[in-house]
């Protein structure tokens, strides 16, 4: 397997908080260079040092960088695709500027280029009883099955990767007939424009990046979901006590594919959010912190209804007590 290098631009304060993300990516090897670890080694050093090699010496004026290897594959897209996701939140949380630029840049290849190349490897798959997923640019005979046509562009969310793979199944399980959505972190959409293909009366899907955003908009119209029933807002629900005013409450599901952090930091909004006895799927969880995950979110009010497992991701659905 191919491998592509790439670097997160952060600063030292930074380096616990990205790291801490990737690991809940599912990365669990990355590279740190810092300055300050350089600077302290200069300081400490023993012996008579006459040179020191000027790569080496770069490193006290370098800017703090944690690097990742990802896969040439469709899973190392949705893994680059979750890591800006990951950045952009943390960014939109850090008002003074503590953790550095967070952005990212591969070596000799165009972002851009390299996220289209997976291309080759998503291919139209079933999910359930009733589900099919597709690109736009696959075409499929007849099929009994509901077609979700999603084309994810730069944002997470193709139905390939196991945490959206598995809360689309909770959802084909699920009867959303006429029900009300709000998809938390919605990234490309794909799960509540799959909840409106599946019969949901409406939904309101939100993201941290503006451009998750627009591409979720544009999967649902590419699906013919009707505009006035599917809206779509930018912003942290976390912070934004306005934006948690224009959401309101009484949705009967939540969906929210994110990471275990955000999750746990999001639990009471879901409480708020959810009429009584709705429903909760949550997932972009590894196995590592799913205890932690489900202690945090059934102590608000929650309680476990299913949870399932695959390739170390942990998915669970809930309801409000």
């Amino acid at each position: 397997m191919n491998w592509t290098e790439l670097d997160i631009f952060t600063t030292t304060e930074g380096i616990d908080l990205v790291t801490s993300g990737l690991m809940d990516i599912g990365i669990r090897g990355f590279a740190i260079k810092d300055a300050n670890d350089f600077k302290e080694f200069l300081q400490n050093k023993e012996g008579n040092w006459d040179y020191l090699e000027d790569d080496l010496m770069q490193l006290a004026e370098c800017e703090t960088t944690v690097t990742v290897y990802l896969p040439e594959n469709s899973q190392g897209a949705e893994m680059l695709l979750s890591i800006k996701s990951m950045l952009a939140e943390m960014k939109a949380n850090d008002s003074e500027g503590l953790y550095g630029r967070l952005e990212t840049e591969m070596k000799n290849v165009k972002e851009e280029d390299w996220a289209n190349n997976w291309k080759q490897y998503f291919k139209p798959m079933e999910i359930g009883k009733r589900l099919l997923v597709k690109p736009s640019w696959e075409n499929i005979g007849e099929t009994d099955r509901t077609i979700l046509e999603i084309d994810p562009a730069s944002s997470f969310g193709s139905g390939q990767h196991y945490t959206t793979k598995l809360c689309l199944e909770f959802l084909d399980g699920l009867d959303v007939t006429g029900k009300k959505v709000l998809d938390l972190g919605c990234g490309s959409g794909i799960l509540s424009i799959a909840a409106m293909l599946l019969g949901a009366e409406s939904a309101v899907a939100v993201d941290v990046e503006e451009n998750a955003v627009k591409i979720a908009v544009e999967n649902a119209e590419k699906n013919h979901i009707d505009t006035a029933k599917y809206t779509a807002y930018c912003g942290n629900i976390i912070k934004d006590d306005e934006l948690t005013a224009r959401i309101g409450d009484g949705y009967d599901i939540i969906t929210a594919n994110i990471v275990a952090d955000i999750l746990i930091g999001m639990k009471d909004h879901f409480y708020k959010f959810l009429k009584p006895d709705g429903i909760l799927i949550i997932s972009g969880i590894i196995d590592e912190r799913k205890e932690e995950v489900t202690d945090a979110v059934t102590g608000a009010g929650f309680e476990i209804i299913k949870a399932c497992e695959e390739s170390d991701w942990a998915a669970v659905m809930l309801r409000k007590k």
